[in-house]
């Protein structure tokens, strides 16, 4: 199990929320800002099983460039999002230090 955290240009977001949604994928959503992809972002923490993640990049990847042939590209920066695998397991010993100070 990995956990995605993907910060996305607000450009994309609703589309990316809703078609990510209709696909199955659950997330929680963060608004967010700051210097790593300037201002205007909203970071998704996704959760998702090791055997889809490949499913899940490309379907990000098809809902933007749909959303792009239907609207046009952002006039902001050129990044659509970027995301970030992280092992799911590795929040356990956090976890585990709260539990016994």
């Amino acid at each position: 199990m990995k956990l995605m955290v993907c910060v996305v240009q607000n450009y994309y977001r609703v589309v990316l929320e809703e078609g990510l949604k209709e696909n199955g994928y659950r997330m929680t959503e963060l608004a967010s800002s700051g210097g790593f992809l300037k201002r205007g972002n909203t970071t998704f923490l996704i959760g998702i099983k090791d055997t889809d993640i490949e499913n899940l990049k490309e379907r990000m990847k098809e809902i933007c460039l749909a959303y792009e042939k239907k609207k046009g590209k952002s006039k902001g920066p050129s990044s659509r999002y970027i995301s970030f695998l992280i092992q799911a397991k590795d929040a356990l010993p956090l976890m585990q230090q709260e539990k016994n100070p």
